[in-house]
């Protein structure tokens, strides 16, 4: 189930290059579209009214971000401190799936027609640390392995908060979110699993290809 539905809110980015950043994400009120980004225009992702404002985030392969609200609850554990919805920069606060262990490639159904596919895992940047206030963020985050998933969009639709969330189709490899980011990050032992995914983005292929060779 949809928990919330975020949109970001512009604002100055003090952490990296880009001097805004749309990773201030807050719950909408009411119904909101989603739809596949237009690929020519950096930053764009697939909420209406939301932006990412830097050229590395977006896109089609990186459309819409989910990530679970029991995994926000397990940080809010560790870091002890309130972590409201969106507040990771996710677009899609869940409840009840598995969002680390999903399978790159499977595709889900929200709300009436919306059909996302699980595209790739979401990898910290400087951005995410400095917005969490958190020092040592990034290595922490990455140890942990619970990164949350980017989605493209196969059907546009409409969602809103309190929508199911089913899944409709599973690919037949094992390869899960969460095993793709440990391939990426701290186990590059894991990285020729990623090549024969056809649902993995190219950008995430070669450099799994370039780290092999």
């Amino acid at each position: 189930m949809l928990l919330s539905v975020n949109i970001g809110k512009p604002r100055t980015n003090p952490w990296n290059k880009s001097p805004t950043t749309g990773i201030d994400k807050r719950p909408a009120d009411g119904p909101v579209m989603v739809a596949a980004p237009d690929p020519a225009a950096p930053g764009a992702v697939g909420l209406a009214g939301d932006r990412t404002f830097s050229t590395g985030h977006g896109g089609p392969d990186q459309a819409v971000y989910a990530y679970a609200r029991e995994d926000l609850d397990f940080w809010q554990d560790e870091l002890g401190k309130p972590l409201p919805d969106g507040v990771f920069g996710e677009n899609l606060t869940t409840t009840g799936i598995d969002v680390n262990g999903a399978l790159i490639g499977e595709r889900w159904r929200l709300g009436a027609g919306l059909v996302l596919e699980v595209s790739c895992p979401r990898i910290p940047c400087r951005t995410f640390q400095g917005w969490l206030d958190e020092e040592g963020w990034i290595k922490r985050f990455t140890r942990t392995a619970r990164p949350g998933a980017y989605l493209r969009v196969i059907e546009p639709g409409e969602i809103r908060t309190g929508d199911p969330v089913e899944i409709v189709s599973r690919p037949e490899h094992d390869v899960t979110v969460a095993i793709a980011f440990r391939a990426l990050t701290t186990e590059s032992d894991l990285l020729p699993r990623l090549l024969p995914i056809d649902a993995l983005p190219e950008e995430q292929k070669d450099k799994a290809r370039r780290r092999i060779a």
